[in-house]
């Protein structure tokens, strides 16, 4: 047996949520091998161990069918997006596949969970994310610093609000810049924000 490495896989954003075709799901399953341990992770991708010479060959494989395929581990994760149930135009989905084209598989000091909705409802509970981007009828707020997990959960603040389309993905990722620039070794990215403060990053990202 060869070296092995995880891959990350992920279906189209899409309005209805995070959907598998059962032929992407037979796929799936047909490159990992019959022996492999797949896993559900808590940001909407299954991780497959692959062999590292297979990898590239297995991606493509993927991806022909209309799989997203990405690094696991220490990258931002590929946009958790809601279900878009205010319609496709609405709710931005052509906006949140932009910005998942432009943020996903970044390389980063932790790894990153990034959300998006589509209206205030916030059914993809953007708030609780690293990043998360609401839109407000024609606009787009960011808010960062969200951690869903511990006894010190806490909900995102509000870094800049109003966005345009171009606005957002250009601040959202300057935010992530600023990150792998500016993070101490392996520092959450709550931390991060606590450390250089809200202010400070809000004049950094404007």
């Amino acid at each position: 047996m060869g070296e092995k490495t995880k891959l990350a896989v992920s279906p189209a954003i899409q309005a209805g949520g995070s959907l598998f075709t059962p032929e992407q799901l037979a796929k799936i399953g047909a490159v990992a091998g019959a022996d492999a341990k797949i896993e559900m992770t808590s940001f909407k991708q299954l991780y497959i161990e692959v062999l590292l010479d297979q990898q590239d060959a297995i991606k493509e494989e993927l991806e022909r069918s209309r799989l997203e395929v990405y690094p696991a581990g220490f990258a931002t994760k590929s946009l958790i997006a809601c279900n878009f149930c205010k319609g496709v135009e609405e709710a931005g989905l052509e906006t949140a596949r932009v910005l998942n084209q432009a943020i996903a598989g970044i390389e980063t000091p932790t790894p990153l969970k990034i959300g998006y909705a589509g209206c205030a409802l916030g059914t993809s509970e953007p708030l609780l994310k690293d990043i998360g981007v609401v839109k407000m009828r024609d606009t787009f707020d960011i808010y960062v610093g969200g951690e869903a997990k511990g006894l010190k959960a806490a909900l995102g603040q509000l870094l800049i609000s109003g966005l345009t389309r171009e606005g957002l993905v250009s601040a959202v990722t300057k935010i992530i810049d600023i990150y792998k620039e500016q993070a101490k070794g392996k520092e959450k990215f709550s931390k991060f924000v606590d450390r250089i403060t809200i202010e400070k990053l809000k004049r950094i990202a404007a």
